[in-house]
């Protein structure tokens, strides 16, 4: 039977469905009990303390009815990015009209118990969080952080030519940089081979206390603002702040979507049949600009003559109703019965026939689209075998290379292996990272146009987006990516890998969250890249000396977190072949981009990557017996200024026992009683001793390897990493300013050996006068010294 989707009678039963959705969304916010209202409302039935935010969600709700139109009359592939944060009654209210939520969980059924079931749990204790949450069918998006939904939409969309990734955003949430920048993302939506993003702002004029920017923005402004970014604005308006009469509304939104869907459909027919992935000229997108009030359809006013609806006083709990303030319950009531529950429910609260029709079916529903669940069509990643890649390392340090120009050719095949689901992002910085052999293969993805000899690198289709200069928003589009079955990474330099912590904070919630949930399929893990590093950015100054996010993640669940320090090539391959296979990780890899000695041959890099960290035959002369100290490293840097004091320490006391131990995988460093993953104590013991003193030269902040030490038998350990110490300088003296440097370790293991110092004097001297030696060269040559830049390992006399 045919609908006539633009019909009264149609749209007299969307606004029923948007009654019904309201209804259990005021529901969720206030009760734990009586959820029909069959009884005279009482303190029991009340929450304690009602907990959650009702500005945005009435207007919400009204969006999500209209997508549900128009997913059924064009038999649209969609889903919903809820971007206004604290709004989570929302995607659980419309799945449980659609039947999803209690097909998920069975025990909210779709009766007046289920239902009394649902309202009880929200923002309660052991029940749902009040924002879309991993807990939340249909979601991709965690509504913690605000700023990143459009770029979380458009990294769905990416390789995926058959969505539309409906993406409501706040007019508050419009304010935040990273959601600002995301508007470039049309720059970046390829018409051939990429899905499309239907931007919906929902602009209800307040924030938490203030209005919005965008609300004392006229039409005309706003038009010019955002077709002067590439967009086409469609704007529908209500001015219906004190009722449901929305017929009016309805039309309008209703004819808005139909134009904005006919659009993106127009302008993928019109690419895929007259231009390919390659000629593919950047469009016109649509979006939507709905003003409504704010806590449309609430409480007008609070009792004292002040506006709720319609003003900031919307925006969380907007009556004082709770079990142990019962004042406004008569209000409530009827706040409740304006939205005729009876034409909603049946008698045993179950939905009624006609309101459960109006959500489209199976996989159509927003709420159950494959894409929110791990992907439409998931591949674990094609590997290319990482030895066929290695470094032909015959003797420690007789090759130079560098570590990312190696890598990169890793990643060439690996994109050429997978040609659909596999990306690289980064704000600006892969060339500068030397992802060269990448772009043997690919180009940047760039919708714009391209001018030659201008611009270098760049297509139209290109497996490489790093031409916005916002991390934000190349992370967001990685997540958006890897949360719907694909895989990829983020290369930036260190210290901006900082600008992005608390998204991947959100991220690790997301991940911690969703294993928690039966029901979640796996998600490929995050692959955040770190290169430029503090110890040498070249002409970069001390605002570009930062390591401060291992530290940062460090702090997170064990079982989501890894954290890799490869010092050479090798022993990167081998960390990129572990950390690209895994899933629901954060891979934080630590590494190097300039020409440095190359360690490990393949078979001892894959050794170490397989442990996590080893002890390095060549570079010990203990031979078997107590070492008088314990050498450990953990980076790049830090492992050459190790190498180098091993070697001076071994020339002037070739009689001394040193053990030498390279640690790639730190966090395996850590008590099992913190890190399921950690060494036993024994193991850590036949390494580290229970005695010996340690000298741990790390590339990060110091706390976190002393931290580590302090649950372990051995707690003799003195870590030289960063000290907060920097400047634009060379990258020797960038050690030195950090007592990193191989004359000051040297001079740390002869002042911690029980016994040395006291008949070592000269040699503690020496180490001093090479410092200050460097100090004085540098500043008059401008470079390091020919003792530090010339240096070679040698073999150690044993």
């Amino acid at each position: 039977m045919s609908v006539d989707y633009n019909s009264k009678e149609y749209f007299d039963k969307m606004k029923q469905y948007w009654n019904t959705a309201n209804y259990l969304s005021v529901g969720q916010l206030f009760l734990r009990s009586n959820p029909l209202l069959k009884k005279p409302l009482t303190s029991e039935d009340v929450k304690v303390k009602p907990i959650g935010h009702w500005g945005t969600i009435s207007s919400q709700n009204f969006i999500y009815t209209h997508l549900n139109r128009v997913i059924n009359k064009y038999d649209l592939n969609m889903f919903y990015v809820e971007g206004s944060g604290h709004g989570g009654q929302v995607m659980v209210s419309n799945s449980y009209i659609d039947g999803s939520y209690s097909d998920i969980y069975p025990e909210i059924t779709a009766d007046e118990a289920g239902m009394a079931k649902l309202f009880k749990q929200f923002s309660f204790p052991g029940g749902i969080a009040s924002h879309a949450a991993p807990e939340t069918p249909g979601s991709i998006h965690e509504g913690g952080e605000l700023g990143y939904s459009l770029s979380h939409g458009v990294g769905a969309i990416l390789d995926n030519p058959d969505v539309i990734a409906a993406v409501e955003i706040g007019d508050g949430e419009a304010e935040t940089g990273p959601l600002a920048g995301s508007w470039f993302s049309s720059s970046f939506i390829n018409p051939v081979t990429d899905g499309a993003a239907l931007p919906i702002i929902n602009l209800n004029g307040f924030k938490i206390a203030n209005p919005t920017i965008f609300n004392r923005t006229s039409d005309e402004d706003l038009r010019k603002y955002f077709e002067g970014l590439g967009w086409k604005p469609y704007f529908v308006e209500t001015n219906e702040p004190h009722g449901t009469d929305v017929d009016e509304a309805n039309v309008a939104l209703a004819k808005a979507m139909d134009s904005a869907v006919e659009d993106i459909l127009a302008i993928q027919k019109n690419a895929r049949e007259n231009e390919t992935a390659e000629t593919a000229t950047r469009p016109v997108w649509p979006m939507i600009i709905f003003r409504s009030p704010k806590g449309w359809t609430g409480p007008a006013e609070n009792g004292k003559g002040l506006p709720i609806e319609g003003s900031f006083r919307a925006h969380q709990v907007p009556l004082p109703l709770s079990a142990n303030d019962m004042g406004t319950a008569d209000e409530f009531v009827k706040w409740m019965e304006s939205y005729k529950p009876e034409d909603s429910f049946n008698e045993d609260g179950t939905i009624k026939d006609e309101m459960k029709e109006m959500a489209p079916k199976g996989d159509r529903r927003m709420s159950v689209n494959p894409i929110t669940n791990g992907g439409i069509d998931p591949k674990p990643l094609d590997l290319p075998d990482y030895r066929d890649y290695a470094v032909d390392v015959k003797t420690p340090g007789s090759v130079e290379a560098m570590d990312m120009v190696v890598w990169s050719e890793w990643v060439r095949d690996t994109i050429k292996k997978n040609p659909t689901n596999f990306r690289a992002f980064g704000p600006d910085e892969a060339w500068s990272n030397r992802l060269w052999g990448a772009f043997e293969v690919t180009n940047r993805q760039w919708e714009r146009e391209i001018d030659e000899p201008f611009d270098e690198h760049m297509a139209h289709n290109g497996r490489i987006i790093d031409s916005q200069l916002s991390e934000h928003d190349d992370e967001g589009w990685l997540e958006g990516y890897v949360l719907t079955g694909r895989h990829g990474f983020f290369a930036t330099y260190e210290a901006f890998g900082r600008v992005v912590d608390s998204m991947l904070t959100q991220h690790f919630k997301w991940l911690r969250k969703a294993s928690e949930m039966e029901w979640r399929k796996q998600y490929p893990s995050l692959n955040f890249v770190d290169s430029s590093t503090v110890f040498q950015q070249d002409h970069n100054g001390y605002t570009h000396q930062d390591p401060g996010l291992i530290n940062h993640l460090a702090e997170k669940k064990p079982e989501f977190i890894r954290e890799y320090f490869p010092a050479d090539a090798n022993t990167l391959l081998a960390v990129a072949d572990e950390a690209f296979s895994s899933y629901e990780k954060i891979n934080l890899i630590t590494t190097s981009k300039h020409p440095r000695p190359q360690w490990f041959n393949i078979d001892e890099a894959s050794n170490l990557v397989k442990n996590g960290l080893g002890y390095v035959d060549w570079a010990s002369t203990d031979q078997g017996a107590k070492p008088d100290i314990v050498i450990a490293s953990a980076g790049v840097e830090p492992t050459l200024e190790a190498l180098a004091a091993v070697s001076i320490l071994n020339k002037r006391f070739p009689d001394m026992k040193i053990r030498f131990i390279n640690v790639v995988d730190l966090l395996k460093l850590r008590s099992p009683k913190l890190d399921p993953r950690g060494l036993s104590d024994e193991d850590f013991n036949n390494l580290f001793t229970t005695d010996t003193p340690i000298l741990f030269a790390f590339h990060g902040f110091e706390d976190i390897i002393r931290t580590i030490f302090f649950d372990r038998d051995n707690k003799n350990v003195d870590v030289h990493g960063y000290r907060e110490n920097g400047d634009i300088t060379t990258p020797f003296d960038m050690r030195v300013l950090n007592q990193m440097d191989r004359f000051d370790l040297a001079k740390e293991v002869v002042e911690n050996v029980p016994g040395l110092a006291e008949s070592n004097m000269d040699f503690i001297q020496e180490m001093k006068d090479m410092v200050d030696k460097h100090n004085h060269y540098i500043r008059l040559e401008g470079t390091d010294l020919p003792e530090v830049n010339d240096w070679k390992w040698t073999p150690l006399n044993k």
